[in-house]
């Protein structure tokens, strides 16, 4: 999905002492810190809805650190979600890319 529209991964599975990012892209020179959420159903809402507050601070303190350890520290950034809804056979029924599905509050 995110190949197609353009993303270049960078990492994936990035893991620091602050958590572990799920990828990591480069879209046309954004750095892209992208959380992959994958349910088998929605009786308790959309897979993006886990994405928490809390989870999110640990997420922007973990993608500071990658910045820093990459000294990368002048780029623009932003925090998507993909979002999977699968069947319980294992189907792909529903797959949604949330640009800037958050902002940075961990690194404040």
């Amino acid at each position: 999905m995110l190949r197609q529209k353009r993303f270049r991964i960078l990492e994936r599975n990035y893991t620091c002492r602050f958590g572990e990012v799920d990828l990591v892209a480069d879209d046309s020179g954004t750095i892209v810190f992208v959380e992959v959420k994958t349910r088998m159903t929605d009786r308790y809402g959309p897979p993006e809805i886990s994405v928490t507050p809390r989870k999110q601070r640990r997420y922007t303190r973990a993608a500071a650190f990658y910045l820093k350890q990459k000294k990368l520290l002048n780029v623009p950034i932003r925090f998507d979600v993909v979002s999977v809804l699968m069947s319980e056979d294992g189907r792909i029924l529903q797959r949604d890319l949330i640009r800037n599905a958050f902002q940075d509050r961990g690194t404040q």
